[in-house]
């Protein structure tokens, strides 16, 4: 197969963001071999940081704190020096230190920050994820447009896991489950030479059992068989198959379950997928930042650098946006508490205005009551931002359980839009 060419300006673009360093990048040798056409659209990779990781462990570093600042591809921007690769990704990143939110608790700000909506006892808003399937998802594509993935853990803090619902925008748009990126999708494979004369038979029954019991659960059952039975069928479904990647480029990923989920995340966007959220775990650092941030740095430092440089490469980073974030920060010091009130989160790619900062904290990080010292970014903020970021058009309004208009973004909301293309 005749590889991509890339013309000068490109081959240019990529040696000034250090991805063309040296006489040999192997993992770049592996380029495409698109085996698999990609659909155009804009797309999504949430790389999700449960329990709450620490702004100045990562993305915010201060003077005196446990890491040092360093600095990174574009001059005057600094981040902790345990993330080298990503010091050198910064051209394609945009860094929001001026996160902020009421809520302390895990389980509440994990579903504001997915949904835009304060959590109520009566009502479910439905999460991002869903509503990039609704609005910009592929139709009558044979490969699930919204897939989750389990990264793992490191310790088994940070309260109730949030699972994305789709609510009222209907089960078609609910997430399909990826528990193992190393085992893919389990019963993918066919068995059997009259795979197609026993799927037809159960459709039939299925189909028969819905008109008689047309009730919710029985409407999502048979939304996700149906999805099984396309998926089953469809060429694309390979790309849930980390074995046909390179030996070199998966060790550039890394080998820990992040770094792997990371590259099944590029290769579902590729195949067509558009919203990916990989969830790692174990980030409610109770007993301070330092020390567990710095045996996490290596492997999220190289999944998700390889990750944006691995979009770059194959021309899908201006149509990938790529978010890193938790449902809040780390107390001011040692980081061992919640921080609701200012904290980081991270863009890359999506066709942003990227190599900038947008918000600041104090000096020391050390005054909760005053930390903002400039422009603040609230929950409805940040999901109309990364709406309008894919093309969604945050004025829509659906009409939730009782004929309630709801809109998909809280009509409060104020886009970050200095950084929008």
């Amino acid at each position: 197969m005749e590889r991509p060419t890339l013309a000068r300006r490109d081959w240019l673009k990529l040696s000034a963001a250090g991805v063309l360093s040296g006489v040999s990048v192997p993992w770049f040798e592996s380029l495409a071999s698109a085996a698999i056409e990609r659909p155009r659209g804009k797309s999504c990779i949430l790389l999700w940081m449960d329990g709450g990781p620490s702004q100045q462990h990562t993305f915010d570093p201060k003077v005196n704190g446990d890491f040092k600042p360093a600095p990174t591809a574009v001059p005057g921007i600094h981040i902790v020096e345990q993330l080298p690769q990503l010091a050198q990704c910064m051209d394609d990143l945009v860094l929001v230190r001026s996160m902020t939110t009421e809520i302390n608790g895990h389980y509440d700000a994990k579903y504001f920050l997915h949904t835009g909506f304060k959590r109520t006892t009566a009502f479910e808003h439905p999460a991002i994820g869903c509503i990039a399937s609704s609005q910009v998802g592929l139709p009558r594509h044979d490969m699930p447009p919204f897939v989750t993935i389990d990264a793992g853990y490191d310790r088994a803090d940070g309260g109730r896991l949030y699972r994305s619902v789709p609510a009222y925008l209907g089960a078609e748009h609910m997430p399909l489950s990826v528990y193992d990126p190393a085992q893919g999708l389990e019963n993918l494979v066919p068995q059997g030479d009259d795979l197609d004369t026993r799927l037809n038979l159960l459709a039939a029954g299925e189909r028969r059992f819905l008109e008689r019991y047309p009730q919710p659960a029985v409407i999502t059952r048979q939304a996700a068989y149906d999805r099984a039975v396309t998926l089953m069928r469809s060429r694309r479904a390979k790309a849930f198959r980390l074995e046909e990647e390179p030996a070199n480029l998966r060790d550039a990923y890394g080998q820990h379950k992040f770094g792997q989920s990371c590259l099944l995340a590029r290769r579902l966007i590729e195949a067509g997928v558009t919203f990916v959220e990989v969830v790692h775990r174990g980030w409610d650092d109770h007993d301070g930042a330092a020390r567990p941030i710095a045996a996490r740095a290596p492997w999220m430092d190289a999944g998700m650098a390889t990750l944006i440089r691995d979009l770059k490469v194959r021309g899908m980073l201006d149509d990938t946006l790529v978010v890193w974030m938790g449902e809040f920060g780390r107390s001011p010091g040692d980081g061992n508490g919640h921080f609701c009130q200012a904290w980081s989160s991270v863009f890359a790619g999506g066709g942003l205005k990227t190599g900038q900062v947008i918000g600041k904290t104090n000096e020391d990080g050390k005054n909760p009551g005053n930390s903002i010292v400039d422009r603040p970014v609230k929950a409805a903020d940040f999901m109309a931002t990364l709406c309008l970021a894919l093309g969604i058009d945050i004025k829509k309004e659906y009409l939730a359980p009782g004929l309630r208009p709801m809109p998909l973004v809280d009509k409060i909301a104020k886009p970050i839009t200095e950084i929008l293309g």
